[in-house]
Formats: C-alpha cells, structure tokens, sequence
C-alpha cells in the first residue's frame, strides 16, 4: 500500500521576492501580492476554497509524479498540502508536501505506483480546497495509442478554450502535449500560468499530460539557451537567459516537475536545470528534448545577412558559410541521450517530442511582406547538428512531434538525400493571431516529387534557407492572421505500425461528425 510521506510545513510563512535586481519578474503573485490592482490576465484572489487550480501528472516506470499548482496564499495560510487517493471506498491522505512561494506550486511522487488500474486523486488545501482527477490506467492493452499536441497559446485571446476542451475530450486521447509558449505574459509566468491551466486543465484532469516550456514561457521572443550562460544582448540573439535564473528555474519547476525524472540530471550554467527524459505510456516511447537549451546564439558567431543576426534575408548568402565548426543545437548530452533511448531494442513505438521543426520550414514571418531566406531560431540551423539529431531520430526509428512556428506542416526530412530521414509533424497554434507564418515558395511553384493526394500548390521536394533537404507533404497557411489556429492529434497504431497526423481547425466542432480537418490531412505513414 502506499505510504504517507510528510514535509513540515512553515511556521508564519512569509511572501518571498525574486532575488535583487531582478524584483521586478513575477510582480503579480510574490510580495505583497494581495495588495495588487486586477490585472488583464487572471484574478489572483480567488476564493480560499478555490486555491488549489489544477495538477499534472505522468507515470513512468511505475513511478507517479503529480505537480499540484496553487493561486497565491496569503501569508498566515498554510504552504503544505496533500496528496488523496481513493482507494479500499474512502479517500486516503497518502502525501503531504509544501509549497514553493516561486511559483505556487509542489511536487508529489509515489513510486510502486499500481498501474493497472484507474485511481481517483484530490489535491487537498486547508479545510475546503481541492482539486480531483483521475490517474488512468496504462492503456496497454490498446491497439491505438492516441495523443493530441498543442503549442503557442498566444495572450492575444485570454478566453477559455471551450472548442479545444470539448473537441479533445470527446476524441479522448490518451496523452496530452503541450509543446511550448504556454506563456506569452513573459515577466508573470505564475498569472499566465494559472490562465492556461484555467484553460485546458479539464484536458488533463483525467489523463497524463506533458508540458515544456519554449522561449516565451521564460520571458524571451527568442532562445538559443547556450548551457544557461547569461545573454545581455537585445533580443538574446548572443545565446544565453535574459531573465534571473531562478526565474527560469521557477518556470520549469512548474512545467516539467511532473515529467520522468531527466536522463543526466546535472544542471547547466547558473545552476539551471534539465528535464530532457523519456516516458513510456500503453507501447509508445516519447523521448522528450530541450531544443532550446544548448543551441548556440548566432550573435558574434556567424556571418550577420539581414537587419537582426538571427534573419537572414540575402538569398545569395552561401548557406556553408554559417554551419561552423564549435556550433551547437541539441549538446552532446542530449546526443548521447538520443543514441541510448533510440539504441535500446523494443517493441515500442518510438516518438521524438520538442519545441520546434528541424528545418526552416517558413518563408514569410509576422506579416506578407516580410519574406526571411533564413530564419536562425528553427532547428535547420547549424546544418551539421541538425543532421546529427535527424540521423538519430531516423536510427530509432522515431517521428518528431512539435510546435513552435504557428503553421502546421508535416515534412518529411531530407539527410544526404531526400526523404531519407525521420517524418515530423509540426502542430498549428492554439491561437494563431501573434505571429503568422507561411509557406509560400517565391517562384511559387511545386517541389520536385509533389503530393498528389491534395490539392495544396507548393507540396513535394525543396530546399530550405539552410541547404537541407525537406519534402513537403502538407501546411496551413493562415488566410488571415487570426486563422489557421487549430490542434494536432496523433494516432499511433500498433497493430499495424503505422502513424496518422490528423490536424483540426480551432473552430471545428468534431461532435457533429460532419467536421473536417485542414486540407492535406489526415496522413498516415508506415514506419520501417
């Protein structure tokens, strides 16, 4: 049975600020954080027996992990909560842990977890306040394994999401995947934070869910991590974190703190630390990387072709001339994480999760007359480590989810031909009126070895800004800013090893049964 586990709680606790001189992040929910005028994002003073706003949870490897996420407390309320399963026709208190002022938030993990059947939970605060869900069963006996992946939930609409919330629940995936840009509220994390659970915790009450965070949700329109070494240039583009580490910390304790445990878990410069891992759940095995955290600013490193070192807008620029020895993408740790998880022989399905595409797969930026060659913030660059990671995406076998770029694609990769390497799925944005992108060759004409089973104009073999190769199968381009927002739902079938990318428009309603999803999908491919 399980065992009830304590951590004693604070006496008087006391509201705490981020570390001077960066007192100015995360405003909203520390200090004096009660004294604050409302703010656009959420009301942060709710009622006390609504404190406790939603968990996450995973279980891997027979080992539970649940993040419970709290609304600010005010000082004289307790900061230990508790962990309730159902079980034996009563609820039984199984855990208590305190909670974290930065942040709100506290981790529960039970490992010897009983996987093999459903068990109710409660997040528990004081005297009135909890949270209930349900932790699922492994779904192993299924032969479809289904999962649906969302990313950049722009702060341009802050309603609730009730199409997306009742579209998924009906479809009743298995897992869910939130691939990044949670947060667009950069400097209040905890305030956006708590919108987005707000949002889509009716999503994950009832299944497991992953989430990691993208450049936005610590606070900057751009990373290229750098193994956390500090960025003090406009932009970011010299590499590194502008905002103060434990800012940074803070956030992915309450996005990824559920996750398995990280595969290496030494932390990065600034003592920041890491969360790439990989979770087994009914057959499938997600490998989970930071894209983001080891990748080399370009700044001071390559050849500047355009108004910002990340924009390359010279179409003549020699693409080698910026693939330069010392550059990095994914690190040699995650390299060497890749080589293992994808090396391990299984008779599981293997995927590969991130935040953003390995290619540039977008022409236009933000508005139609903006027309990048290159855009230096996707994963086709540098050129070398990118072929590295595909070559190891492709050795296991593996497809590559993601996010990031607003404009749904799927591509299959091109290494040292075309279509010779791993298939990707790069999933639209929930809401899609921050930032467009479009695929739109300037001579507007169709690659070489065109999909014939749509009707899309620019689909088959291509170059990207960066001299990789990519065969464009599918995409959404926004008819106007607002449009094109939508979800992904992957279905992964055992029985018959093959994968089907479905792509569903923001304001389908899928319970009518006369839904249709954007043009080009459904895909289905086989895998070797």
């Amino acid at each position: 049975m399980f065992i009830l586990q304590f951590q004693s709680s604070f006496s008087q606790p006391q509201a705490t600020p981020f570390p001077s001189p960066f007192k100015n992040i995360d405003t909203l929910a520390t200090n004096d954080w009660w004294n604050r005028a409302p703010n656009e994002i959420i009301n942060l003073k709710v009622n006390r027996d609504s404190v406790v706003a939603f968990g996450l949870y995973t279980v891997h490897a027979n080992v539970l992990k649940l993040t419970a996420q709290l609304y600010p407390l005010y000082p004289k309320e307790t900061r230990t909560i508790s962990l309730a399963l159902y079980t034996d026709g009563e609820w039984n208190i199984v855990q208590k842990q305190d909670v974290n002022e930065l942040g709100w938030s506290a981790l529960f993990r039970i490992e010897n977890w009983d996987y093999s059947k459903d068990i109710k939970y409660r997040i528990i605060h004081g005297e009135g306040a909890y949270f209930e869900g349900t932790i699922r069963k492994n779904p192993e006996y299924k032969d479809e394994i289904v999962m649906a992946a969302l990313s950049c939930n722009s702060n341009k609409d802050r309603g609730l999401r009730r199409n997306y919330v009742r579209n998924i629940n009906y479809q009743d995936p298995d897992i869910m995947f939130f691939a990044g840009d949670q947060s667009y509220d950069h400097t209040e994390h905890t305030a956006a934070w708590l919108k987005f659970g707000l949002q889509f915790r009716e999503t994950f009450r009832n299944r497991p869910c992953i989430t990691i965070p993208d450049d936005h949700d610590i606070g900057q329109g751009n990373l290229w991590g750098e193994n956390g070494k500090l960025s003090t240039a406009k932009g970011s583009s010299d590499g590194g974190y502008r905002y103060h580490p434990e800012y940074v910390k803070m956030v992915e304790r309450c996005q990824t703190g559920h996750l398995p445990d990280p595969y290496d878990p030494t932390p990065i410069e600034q003592g920041i630390g890491v969360y790439y891992t990989n979770l087994t759940l009914g057959g499938i095995d997600f490998a989970i990387l930071e894209d983001r955290k080891f990748k080399s600013g370009p700044e001071g490193k390559i050849p500047q072709q355009g108004p910002r070192p990340d924009h390359i807008r010279n179409p003549n620029y020699d693409p080698k001339s910026i693939d330069l020895e010392g550059l990095t993408l994914l690190g040699e740790r995650q390299l060497i994480f890749l080589k293992d998880w994808g090396g391990k022989k299984s008779e599981a399905m293997k995927v590969v999760l991130s935040q953003t595409g390995f290619c540039g797969g977008a022409h236009i930026h933000g508005s139609l007359d903006n027309r990048l060659h290159a855009d230096l913030d996707s994963n086709g660059w540098p050129q070398s480590d990118r072929n590295k990671a595909l070559k190891l995406i492709k050795n296991a076998n593996a497809v590559h989810i993601a996010g990031d770029q607003h404009l749904a694609t799927v591509i299959q990769h091109g290494i040292e031909d075309f279509r010779d390497g791993p298939w990707a799925f790069v999933v639209p944005a929930i809401v899609n009126d921050y930032y467009s992108r479009w695929w739109w060759p300037e001579d507007e004409k169709a690659g070489s070895n065109p999909n014939k089973k749509t009707s899309l104009p620019w689909t088959g073999d291509y170059l990207d800004g960066f001299g990789n190769k990519i065969s464009m199968m599918a995409y959404v381009n926004p008819e106007s800013p607002s449009s094109g927002g939508g979800y992904g739902l992957i279905r992964f079938n055992k029985k018959e090893k093959n994968i089907t990318f479905e792509c569903w428009p923001r304001n389908a309603d899928v319970t009518t049964g006369n839904a249709t999803q954007f043009e080009g999908w459904p895909i289905t491919i086989t895998l070797d």
